[in-house]
């Protein structure tokens, strides 16, 4: 009695079949979980925009500098209209939405460096940088915040926040402008400060920082009489630094490669690194934002990127 023998052909026959089904099963699964709600209000179709220059998510592990304003971004960020005069406190209320008209609400967002949401908030000349957080009114996607413009013109405040149905970083950008002559930007690189008796510096790696290249920062921080600097936490980080163009089209939020928060770097000379790429050549500032003794520092570092 003879056995039955599969050809050869026959066999890949039958292995192309199963792949085939496996990959179908994958592809569906795949879907399924990534379009269905993931215990917020919202999905990660919620946030899908078709079309081109649509602005990217951005993987929280390697923020970058992105193009928020010059791209299409799949959250609308809308100002209630209000007054605003220099120097005084602003009180607004916003609305943020998906691209499919859903408000988001705090239960919609992940905690990212102890907020849930971010608010970068820059003047013309990029001399006046705050940095604020947000509280939700009891409206469904509307946010209230305060901040005092130091100087006039019309100020671009970016969002920054991760939903929870994507898990990557998202960003929006709205303006509110403030009555008066606004300042321009007539800022010569220098990468050293000096705050009270603090010494401060940013060093590039080989000493420039080159378009869509990815480069080293260091940040170091000193004091002048060689005294242990007393470096605290500031949103679960030793530092932030924030970079914005001198057309504020987009911004970058970094944090150092330091994350042990237990381990802080040496009290004597502190140094933190970073790591950035910036698409465009021309004119930029990072803003530091650090904590020294209990109080809380900002510092600006000019330079300019090569093409």
């Amino acid at each position: 009695m003879s056995e039955a023998v599969t050809t050869p052909s026959e066999l890949s026959s039958v292995q192309r079949r199963q792949a085939l089904w496996i990959t179908v099963v994958a592809i569906a699964v795949f879907l399924a979980f990534r379009w269905m709600p993931t215990g917020t209000n919202l999905a990660h179709g919620d946030f899908r925009l078709e079309g081109d220059n649509v602005l990217e998510f951005c993987d929280p592990a390697a923020p970058q500098f992105l193009p928020v304003t010059t791209a299409r971004s799949p959250v609308t960020f809308a100002v209630t209209p209000l007054s605003s005069r220099q120097g005084e406190q602003i009180d607004f209320t916003f609305t943020l939405a998906t691209s499919t008209g859903k408000p988001i609400a705090p239960v919609d967002l992940l905690v990212a460096h102890t907020r849930k949401l971010h608010l970068m908030v820059v003047d013309p000349s990029l001399t006046d940088y705050q940095h604020v957080h947000p509280t939700p009114s009891e409206v469904p996607g509307e946010w209230n915040v305060s901040f005092a413009p130091r100087l006039a013109g019309q100020y671009r405040v970016f969002a920054d926040f991760t939903p929870t149905a994507t898990a990557r970083g998202l960003y929006a950008s709205v303006d509110i402008d403030v009555p008066g002559e606004p300042a321009t930007f007539d800022h010569r690189p220098k990468l050293t400060d000096a705050v009270g008796e603090y010494r401060f510096e940013l060093a590039f790696e080989d000493q420039q920082i080159r378009s869509r290249e990815p480069t080293d920062l260091t940040l170091s921080i000193r004091q002048e009489n060689g005294n242990a600097v007393k470096l605290g936490q500031v949103m679960g980080a030793f530092a932030h630094l924030v970079a914005f163009d001198e057309g504020r089209t987009g911004f970058a939020h970094l944090h150092p490669r330091e994350t042990d928060l237990e381990n802080p770097p040496d009290a004597h000379a502190p140094d933190l690194h970073f790591k950035i790429t910036i698409p465009e050549s021309g004119r930029y500032v990072i803003w530091a934002q650090i904590v020294l003794d209990g109080s809380e520092t900002f510092v600006p570092f000019w330079f300019e990127v090569e093409p």
